[in-house]
């Protein structure tokens, strides 16, 4: 499609591919996500009409006026958008993303807003990032993406504006349970919840390094997620015969290629008594800020699964309504019957 486009819009004193050069050269975070070009037609399509809408047929009926009017706006609005998500919502790597369709969206709401130079941008900034998680959760770019990218321009334009939350963020459910379930098959959830707590307290610290997890030092230290309690100990010892509770995100976190094989199949009271016997490392607040349980009542010394799981799910269940706003559980399976 960009290619397609970058010929039709030739013989107008258009060089796409120029200005996607251009584009990666002036905002790198753009290139470090590996970005498709197509999202940045799809914002244009999106922000450059009353009505938004970025199916493909929209995206071919792009005409010169407006790649003037809206390439360099959009471009901005994406490197921002960017920035939003991994500074604050910790999407470290673009193998993070919950929903590449997101992209667009964002960026067009963005680049219909500008570069605010007033308390008003922070206030945009909150409201986008509560978007973003309960988009994530409420599983929004699940199906007919680009029909939700236009609603969510729309109602996030009014949003911003002052006015009422759009139907992704007032609408949306979530049952921690289901957290259960969750494996890197149900890929928006899993890597959404990798990056929340990424994001939550103070920060993950890495346990080869120390230092804060950043998109740098995953690819410097082998950082990737890997049980808590190993698959081969669950089930060889603990007889876990279900392969999608050993893998749930539940008993994942991030943890360093040194790390992940010193810990092989050993049970965690064993590998994690091994690591807190280390002089001067700082356990508590490096097991702590993976919202992991610590101290001498934590099921992860005395090898319990069932009470390791029911204890994270908590956990991360008080991170989910402090990012999306929700106040309460909802018994989706219930909902879904009745």
């Amino acid at each position: 499609m960009f290619e397609l486009l970058t010929a039709r819009f030739w013989p107008q004193n258009i060089n796409l591919r120029a200005l996607w050069d251009k584009a990666q050269g002036d905002h790198p975070i753009i290139a470090d996500f590996g970005l498709d070009p197509y999202y940045l037609l799809q914002a244009i399509a999106l922000a450059s009409r009353k009505a938004p809408s970025c199916k493909r047929s929209d995206v071919l009926n792009l005409t010169a006026v407006d790649i003037n009017e809206w390439w360099d706006r959009v471009v901005w609005g994406m490197a921002a958008g960017f920035g939003i998500l991994r500074d604050d919502c910790k999407v470290m790597l673009p193998k993070w993303l919950p929903y590449q369709t997101m992209l667009a969206p964002l960026a067009a709401v963005l680049a219909r807003k500008g570069a605010l130079k007033t308390p008003e941008a922070g206030v945009h900034r909150e409201k986008l990032k509560r978007w973003f998680w309960c988009a994530v959760y409420g599983q929004a770019y699940e199906s007919s993406p680009n029909s939700q990218a236009a609603k969510d321009v729309t109602e996030l334009d009014v949003w911003l504006s002052g006015g009422a939350a759009p139907e992704s963020v007032a609408g949306v459910r979530f049952d921690p349970q289901s957290l259960r379930d969750v494996t890197p098959r149900q890929r928006a959830i899993y890597r959404g919840t990798i990056c929340l707590v990424l994001g939550s307290g103070t920060g993950a610290r890495d346990f080869h390094t120390l230092a804060a997890i950043t998109g740098k030092l995953m690819d410097q230290e082998g950082i990737d997620d890997h049980h808590v309690f190993p698959d081969d100990y669950l089930a060889k010892v603990k007889g876990v015969t279900q392969s999608r509770t050993r893998d749930c995100v539940l008993n994942r976190t991030l943890i360093d290629r040194t790390t992940n094989q010193m810990i092989s199949n050993r049970a965690p009271s064993d590998y994690l008594t091994e690591i807190r016997n280390t002089d001067g490392f700082p356990f508590d607040e490096v097991i702590g800020s993976h919202s992991l349980p610590v101290g001498d009542t934590s099921p992860l010394f005395s090898d319990d699964f069932e009470a390791f799981l029911g204890w994270r799910q908590e956990r991360l269940w008080q991170e989910i309504k402090r990012v999306t706003g929700l106040v309460s559980a909802s018994d989706l399976e219930a909902l879904e019957s009745a």
